[in-house]
């Protein structure tokens, strides 16, 4: 390729991620640097709204609750999407419906999920697993006003709506297994579960990896399906990092754009270090490829 063919197809990504990502990312750096309000010009703090916001309790409950939501939910998508994956994959001509009904969750917008998910669980409005729980331990679950409840359907809403994305992932991996290193299994004589464990979860580890990756990233930026599963976050200390950014900045008398834009750089920050291993491991595969 020409270098003026290659500037011609390269130029106008540089631009849109210049004028997306870059410009915004430096005027985030420097409001994290000023005291901003509304309508006026930042006046020079220094690291001071850094250290406001490492020293908030309240923002360190976010950061506990947001990391254990991701470390949980990304378990919880890796395995059941590759045990969903594996289903689909054998499936004939059906496929193409189940494949369809399942992706109904993931294009479903967020806050209409979650308020969709959370009447299941409202007694308000005939919740029929709150009521099938109810039957089998006799007592009523406050989903909404106690806090590990309410984590829990957080968590289960999370994997509803991302688990299909996971699946369709996984389902082509599976699909780039060669074939002759099942048959060599099979004439060994390897049982199914230790196919699965020495031979294909092996061969598509880059796949699961991009599913981490992937998934760890929209579960560190929960946000809006929290407003209707979660009417009490902050109290119930079920706030997460892009909650906690949305109230100082906006919300609780707000104004406080300087602050936001502090946790948003340490937010940036955490999710490089949440992935460091596993982009660590996909350029170590790429060295040896």
């Amino acid at each position: 390729m020409r270098r003026r063919e290659f500037l011609a197809l390269v130029t106008p990504s540089v631009l849109v991620m210049g004028g997306l990502l870059v410009l915004p990312l430096h005027r985030t750096l420097e409001w994290s640097l000023e005291r901003v309000n509304y309508g006026e010009a930042g006046t020079f703090v220094g690291l001071a709204n850094y250290g406001a916001a490492l020293s908030d309790p309240r923002l360190g409950q976010a950061v506990l609750f947001t990391v254990g939501l991701t470390l949980a939910v990304t378990a919880a998508l890796i395995v059941g999407g590759y045990l969903l994956a594996v289903m689909v994959n054998g499936l004939g001509r059906s496929k193409p419906w189940v494949l369809g009904i399942l992706l109904i969750s993931y294009v479903i917008p967020h806050v209409v999920g979650g308020a969709m998910f959370s009447w299941l669980f409202d007694a308000n409005f005939g919740g029929v697993v709150n009521h099938l729980v109810t039957l089998v331990t006799g007592q009523d679950v406050l989903w909404f006003t106690d806090p590990w409840p309410n984590r829990v359907i957080v968590a289960l809403n999370t994997i509803w709506f991302m688990l299909p994305f996971a699946m369709l992932v996984i389902i082509a991996g599976l699909q780039g297994v060669p074939g002759e290193l099942l048959e060599a299994a099979r004439i060994d004589g390897a049982s199914a579960v230790r196919t699965h464990w020495s031979v294909i979860i092996p061969s598509i580890r880059g796949v699961l990896g991009f599913v981490a990756i992937i998934s760890i990233m929209d579960i560190l930026r929960t946000f809006d399906q929290l407003v209707a599963l979660s009417p009490q976050a902050v109290q119930l200390g079920n706030e997460s990092i892009m909650l906690y950014i949305f109230n100082v900045a906006f919300q609780d008398g707000g104004q406080q754009l300087g602050l936001g834009s502090a946790v948003n750089v340490l937010l940036i920050l955490l999710i490089v270090l949440m992935l460091f291993p596993f982009i660590r491991g996909i350029a170590k595969e790429a060295r040896q490829a």
